[in-house]
Formats: C-alpha cells, structure tokens, sequence
C-alpha cells in the first residue's frame, strides 16, 4: 500500500514502533512546532508530506485535511510505502476527508502487548499450529495464580513491561488517570465530567465479558449522579471511550445451527486491556487472589486481549456465542477462509476445565456441519495447569503462559 494507518490507545507503542521503520518524521502535537505543522496542513497540506518515505505522521488526526492530501500523493508517486499514519483517536472532524482511502490506505489495529509479546508467555503452543488439529501438543506452564493476576493489573503497556513490579502497577492507575481528567474531553473538544467518566468506567469494569445493556450502566452511574444522567449521555461517554480505543467490545458469532434456536446478539463489554478495568475498580493483584469471581471476569479480559493480537495475525477476527437457552462460548476465532476455533476461558481446575469442556461440546454438536466447516480445534484456555495437552477426546487444554500466534 502507498500508506498505513496504526490506530490504537494511547502508550501502546504506535509510534515508537514507526518511528523504527520512517525515514521522516513530523509530529503534529510536538509543543511548538506542532502548531507550526497543524498550521502548515491547513494552508498546504502537502508541504507536511515532503521528506523522506516512509514519512511518519504522528497523531495525524490533528489536522485530518492530511487524510485527502495523502491520498492524492499516494496516486500521483505511484510507489508503496510511502507514508505512517499513527493515531490514538479517531479524528474530530471527518467532514474534511472526502475519500475513503480505499485501495491506497492499509489500517492496522495495535493493542497492548499479548503475553507473548511481553515475554510474559512461553510460547509453547501456538494458536496458529492449533488450526492444523496436531495430534499431540505439550508445553510446561510456569506461571502460577498470583503472576496471572500480577499480569492482569500490569497490563500489556510496553513501558510497564519493562519496569519493577511496584512501578509497572501504577502505569495502568496513570493510564486511567488520563483518560478521565483529560482524554475523555480531547478527544472530540466536548467537555465532560471526570467523575461521571470514573463512574462509567466503574461500571464498565464491573460488566466486563458481559453484554449488559446501557440502561443497566446508566443505572449504576445514577446511584451516585446528582445530575440523573440519561441513557442518551452515556452513550455520548462510552463513544468517546471508543473513540479513544479504551473500549473494544466483541460481536456475537451466527453459525449455521441445525436446530431453529434464537442467538442472542448484543455485544459483548471489554475493555483493550484488563489493566484499564482493575485500575477503574481500584484493585491490585492481591485484591484479585482474595476475590476469585471477579480475577474470573477480569481473566477472561486478559485473553480477549492477547486472542485479538493473535487473531489480527492469522487474518481473523473474534466473537462470542450466546443463544435463547443460556448456551455460552466465550471465543470464537474466526479466519478469513471460513475455518474457526471454539474457546472458553476458565482460571483452571478440573471441575471448571470440565465446565468448559461441556459448553464447547454442546455448541459444537449444535452446528450444522452441512453448512459450514466443523471446529478446526476446541480449546479451554486456562490461567494455571502445570502444563498444556490434548485430552482423550480432542480438546485442548492450554494455560495462556503458554500461548503464542
């Protein structure tokens, strides 16, 4: 493509990871010469893109006239790679950009770190090998209960990655910070409430992995909203939050089902990463040990986030499954080429891995197979067990410190 766009939240690591690959670079909210740069894109656009390709634009959003001007250069050059787009909010104004970018234009979605990436995982079985249904597969897990729940809080923020445990643990506490006292009224120059905002997220955090509805959020905001917030204004927040690429929830999956059962599809809540939702709840890893229902909830947030990371780079995408009679599955990885994998997510232990054994085999044998391909794996995604292994009847059990791509 002449161009690339890298969206994702802020602190992920967007522009460091351009920045290793531009011969240019403007950065549009650089203190002085940022102004000078926003207004050089509103007088002559095209002035920003001269430099050496790939030129980086950092938070183009900025000044999204850049979006037509880019557009226009990558036609009349002719070449690939010519410019980085990188973004930590969708742009305020895009009645100002005119073409869609197809065809000229790649997007890439960057989130916090998976495991893997942290070198928190092993990496000892890798999803993309689990498509090719291997006979056998064995890894030894070394993480126990408390550095999963460690990890959780932390969070897959690269500088937190790198730093002492004590520190890395305030990272998401700052992350949380910014987004209600700041981001939240940047983001489109509407000014909001930084306590509603806390409440939101609050409330957010508490519904994680859940397809809660808003009057329900509204709710518990109203509890303590002397202004009786309504349904409509919460609206308004959590587009922000999405906008910001703080919130990620997840579709609902429709397979082709042999019998005429009703599936439910609403979202599912999420945030892009389970840090942001136990700073929103003031929690740190012991208060997670102490209170395992909620390390649950908060758990199955952590491998969303790594399942998306590893999905993105198997060309797939992610969904949950919910139908009229209760039957849940919390993942399904979904590829371009029709083939899936059904997941569940449990803490571990053999009552709950059989839990989830059970759920995993009542959908399978629910799809109708002369419609669509049969489950190229079925997987209890864990967060301890010694190790990882296919069991007698095909379905494997794999702790996330093992898991890779």
């Amino acid at each position: 493509m002449g161009a690339v766009l890298i969206e994702g939240p802020k602190w992920c690591g967007k522009t460091t990871t351009a920045e290793q690959q531009a011969k240019s670079i403007v950065y549009m909210d650089e203190v002085g010469d940022g102004t000078n740069w926003q207004q050089l894109a509103a007088i002559n656009p095209k002035g920003v893109l001269a430099g050496k390709t790939p030129r980086l634009i950092d938070e183009w959003q900025t000044a999204p006239q850049l979006w037509d001007a880019v557009r226009f250069e990558v036609d009349h050059r002719g070449d690939d790679g010519q410019f980085i787009l990188t973004g930590s909010a969708v742009p305020v104004d895009d009645d100002q950009m005119k073409h869609s970018g197809t065809g000229r234009v790649s997007w890439l979605t960057m989130r916090p770190m998976s495991l893997w990436e942290s070198g928190d995982s092993n990496g000892g079985v890798s999803l993309r090998d689990l498509f090719d249904e291997p006979a056998q597969i064995f890894a030894e897990n070394q993480l126990a209960l408390e550095d999963i729940a460690f990890l959780t809080c932390r969070g897959g923020w690269p500088r937190a990655a790198l730093q002492k445990k004590e520190v890395a643990l305030d990272r998401a506490f700052d992350y949380f910070d910014a987004v209600v006292k700041k981001d939240i009224s940047r983001v489109d120059g509407v000014r909001r409430d930084t306590e509603r905002t806390r409440r939101i997220m609050r409330s957010y955090a508490r519904h994680q992995g859940t397809p809660t509805p808003v009057s329900a959020i509204a709710a518990d905001v109203r509890v303590n909203d002397a202004d009786n917030t309504d349904d409509k204004t919460i609206h308004a927040y959590i587009a922000a939050l999405k906008k910001l690429f703080v919130i990620e929830d997840m579709e609902a999956w429709n397979p082709n089902l042999r019998s005429k059962t009703a599936i439910r599809t609403s979202d599912n809540r999420y945030f892009v990463d389970p840090s942001i939702a136990t700073a929103a709840l003031g929690l740190g890893p012991k208060d997670l040990m102490n209170d395992l229902n909620t390390f649950g909830l908060l758990f199955e947030t952590l491998c969303v986030r790594d399942l998306r990371v590893f999905a993105d780079a198997l060309d797939g995408q992610i969904y949950h499954y919910r139908d009229k009679n209760g039957l849940e599955c919390d993942t399904v990885v979904h590829l371009r080429n029709g083939s899936y994998g059904l997941i569940e997510i449990k803490l571990g232990g053999e009552k709950l891995v059989n839990e989830g054994v059970e759920a995993l085999n009542s959908l399978s044998e629910k799809i109708d197979v002369t419609r669509m391909k049969a489950p190229s794996f079925k997987m209890v995604l864990t967060a301890v067990g010694k190790m990882a292994y296919r069991r007698a009847d095909g379905i494997y059990v794999v702790p996330i410190g093992c898991l890779k791509d």
